[in-house]
């Protein structure tokens, strides 16, 4: 069987430009994971968490999403190496673009080869979940930066699902977890 038909290769791009200097949108992307993040959207989506602070080598992710940071310049992008679902081979990260007089661009970069059952729960279940979640994620940055955001209303598709992953969160919590 050829290459070709056993991966789906992935280029997924977001990214919105900000009035802000770069040292502002790279300020918040310095946040992230910590207890005073501005730019992941927690309160809506789970949580972005690490075994240590922002640094090469801190394990962690969201959800079921698993990765490792693999690159890290602070105030410039950060970039982490995917470890699971399985299937998800490749990365996703941040970068913060000067763009002079015109302001700054946030860009969110996801790269992978799709295999075996990612090459269906990538375009049928996190492709939705995850181009909300990162709109979601520049729209808070727009909102620390004083911006207007691009508030979108999720999908009918993106709510079906968040409602399945929290059915299947509360049947696999512990007696007594609340």
């Amino acid at each position: 069987m050829s290459a070709s038909l056993t991966r789906i290769p992935v280029r997924n791009v977001h990214e919105r430009r900000f009035a802000a200097p770069a040292e502002q949108v790279g300020a918040l992307l310095d946040t992230l994971a910590s207890p005073g993040d501005r730019l992941w959207p927690s309160l809506l989506w789970p949580p972005m968490r690490f075994d240590r602070p922002l640094q090469i080598g801190a394990i962690g992710g969201h959800g079921p999403v698993r990765y490792q940071v693999d690159a890290y310049e602070p105030g410039r992008s950060v970039r982490f190496a995917l470890r699971a679902p399985g299937g998800f081979d490749g990365f996703h990260g941040f970068e913060v673009i000067p763009a002079g007089a015109q302001g700054t661009t946030l860009r969110h970069v996801l790269e992978m080869n799709a295999r075996g059952r990612a090459m269906l729960t990538w375009p049928a279940v996190f492709r939705p979940l995850h181009d909300a979640l990162v709109e979601d994620c520049l729209d808070n940055a727009a909102l620390a930066l004083g911006e207007t955001t691009r508030s979108r209303t999720w999908s009918l598709w993106v709510r079906i699902l968040r409602a399945g992953f929290r059915h299947l969160t509360r049947r696999r919590a512990p007696a007594g977890a609340v």
